[in-house]
């Protein structure tokens, strides 16, 4: 039988950038503290992100055998994302708006519904440069943390700083409150 495709498979070695806002010293420290921290407590998480465009579960994933805590992250960049993946109801979008408490605290429930994680984490925010206004300046950003069977955390930040200032500190904000649920 003759078999057209034919299959060149070739190694190579993955170097992280060293200038990525993900891979910086006190954000990777922070990181490997969360995962070691859920390991003891068998615990396993899920993110849920939007303005930080899947960099939680990147600074997460970077480090070996983050798969023993890490069950998945859905990067849910656009309202319809929110409400076709996470289930987040349109009337609080339209209501409250994507950047909100009320919607941060949608996300975090609706991936812990789509996931078997004990624990999620929900980022919703305004990264800039442009898209805020008076009532929701760049640099607002809401995280939620919710254990299951717990009453979420929902935390407000006004961060200060360009798109990738605000994203990395949205990171370390959010690996902060996961460490909270845990310790």
């Amino acid at each position: 039988m003759h078999n057209p495709l034919k299959l060149t498979l070739n190694t190579v070695a993955y170097t992280p950038p060293k200038h990525s806002c993900m891979t910086d010293r006190p954000t990777t420290q922070l990181a490997q503290r969360v995962l070691e921290a859920y390991r003891e407590a068998a615990l396993t998480l899920v993110a849920a992100e939007s303005c930080t465009g899947g960099l939680l579960t990147v600074a997460l994933t970077d480090i070996p055998r983050a798969s023993a805590v890490v069950d998945r992250g859905f990067v849910v960049y656009s309202n319809a994302a929110k409400m076709e993946v996470l289930g987040v109801n349109p009337e609080w979008i339209v209501q409250h708006g994507a950047v909100s408490a009320e919607v941060a605290e949608a996300m975090a429930a609706g991936a812990l519904e789509k996931s078997g994680a004990d624990v999620a984490l929900s980022i919703t925010g305004i990264a800039g440069p442009s898209g805020g206004s008076v009532q929701k300046p760049v640099g607002l950003v809401y995280h939620c943390c919710h254990q299951r069977g717990q009453v979420p955390l929902i935390v407000r930040n006004l961060f200060t700083g360009d798109r990738e200032e605000i994203r990395r500190k949205s990171v370390e904000k959010a690996l902060e409150l996961l460490l909270k649920v845990v310790v």
